[in-house]
């Protein structure tokens, strides 16, 4: 009887063991993410780091040929337009711009000679002009009287045709060198402007010169900060530098701009006029969307944002920020926090909380569009229900855990 029972015992305890369900896996509660699905407005955003830039940078770039003699300013100083950031030297145009003063000089000199000496050839045309009319008028007024004695026959004929054609003559002549002396004075004029763009030109060249010597001294155009001295290198004392060198960089550190790399991926809904704003670590900047590069670069598209706002202080060139882009409000939509696998428009399955947040369950859920930290719930969760946001990927093999 002690044997049939003890089979018996151990027969009902094999059936019960065989009935149990397999202990659910446990899951530490504090070392998971939890979200919360709630209705209501969702503000789609796109994150991405970055620095302030000038909007804009004053170059200044050797004009001509030089060596750098002396450098007055260093980077980081504060200066005006006119401030001197450094001088060169170029002997050569020295000697050039005195040999410019001195044509300059010699081409004036030969005007003035020339307009003298055309003024009085001028003159001397007038003056025999002059003389020339008055011996036609006496040769009129003898005509006039020959013809009265010939009328009255005191005269032979041939004498007052004589002094008729005399007086006609020299009428005729006088014509010719009124003519004469009016051409001659289009010559003048026509003599005068050549000599005169011969001193425009030596004008011009001198001036010209002169520019590029007082080029010299190397000014920085624009009130502001002096970025850098020379280009991806800084200049040095003795060194050559030849025209189109950059010799200097100065930016206004009042008008700052941020420059944004938001990912490839993101940056397709982001249109120019949408509001960001700018954290820089001592303040947040509201501004806006200005201009989006159509290429994008190592995965990742520039995006520049102009700052409304007043700058905070330490505010600076290069400084890192980080931005936000408001892409859209979406009204009275489902939203929960963005899983760590959660992509927008897509299905994933996610654990939802059960029993009263004993238990998580795995369940399938539809996700539309997303934003920096929240996503759109399509389907698959309701209003209030929390669902494990944190990476779950060791508990892939089950359905349902328990949170202890």
């Amino acid at each position: 009887m002690l044997g049939t029972g003890a089979i018996v015992a151990v027969a009902l305890v094999t059936v019960g063991l065989s009935q149990l369900q397999p202990a659910l896996p446990r899951v530490d509660k504090a070392s998971i993410y939890l979200g919360t699905v709630h209705r209501g407005e969702m503000i789609r955003q796109v994150r991405g780091n970055g620095t302030l830039v000038p909007e804009q940078i004053q170059s200044v770039q050797a004009e001509t040929d030089g060596r750098v003699e002396r450098i007055f300013m260093q980077p980081g100083a504060l200066v005006t337009a006119d401030t001197v950031l450094m001088e060169l030297s170029n002997p050569e145009l020295e000697q050039a711009a005195f040999d410019a003063e001195w044509q300059l000089k010699g081409t004036e000199a030969q005007l003035t000679r020339l307009r003298a000496q055309l003024e009085d050839e001028q003159l001397s045309l007038q003056s025999s002009l002059s003389a020339l009319k008055a011996e036609a008028t006496q040769a009129e007024l003898d005509a006039q009287v020959n013809d009265q004695l010939a009328k009255e026959r005191l005269l032979a004929a041939v004498e007052n045709q004589r002094s008729r054609a005399k007086a006609d003559a020299l009428h005729e002549r006088v014509r010719i060198e009124e003519q004469r002396l009016k051409t001659s004075g289009q010559s003048i004029d026509a003599q005068l402007a050549v000599q005169q763009a011969e001193v425009e030109r030596a004008r011009a060249l001198y001036s010209r010169k002169k520019q590029l010597l007082a080029a010299l001294r190397v000014r920085a155009g624009v009130d502001g900060v002096l970025q850098q001295i020379g280009d991806t290198e800084a200049l040095e004392v003795g060194q050559r530098v030849t025209p189109g060198t950059t010799l200097a960089k100065t930016v206004e550190p009042t008008h700052l701009k941020a420059v944004l790399k938001i990912a490839e991926t993101q940056v397709r809904d982001v249109q120019i006029g949408q509001k960001a704003e700018i954290d820089t670590g001592n303040g947040i900047i509201p501004g806006y969307v200005i201009r989006i590069d159509p290429a994008a670069q190592n995965g990742t598209v520039t995006v520049d944002v102009k700052l409304d706002g007043a700058l905070p202080k330490g505010a600076r060139p290069d400084l890192n920020v980080d931005g936000v882009i408001e892409l859209e409000r979406l009204q009275s939509v489902l939203s929960v926090g963005r899983p760590v696998q959660g992509q927008e428009e897509s299905t994933v399955r996610l654990f939802k909380l059960i029993d009263g947040g004993k238990t998580a369950q795995r369940v399938t859920v539809k996700l539309g569009r997303s934003s920096v930290s929240v996503i759109e719930v399509l389907g698959g969760l309701q209003e209030g229900d929390q669902v494990i946001l944190s990476d779950m990927a060791t508990w892939d093999g089950h359905d349902t855990v328990r949170l202890e």
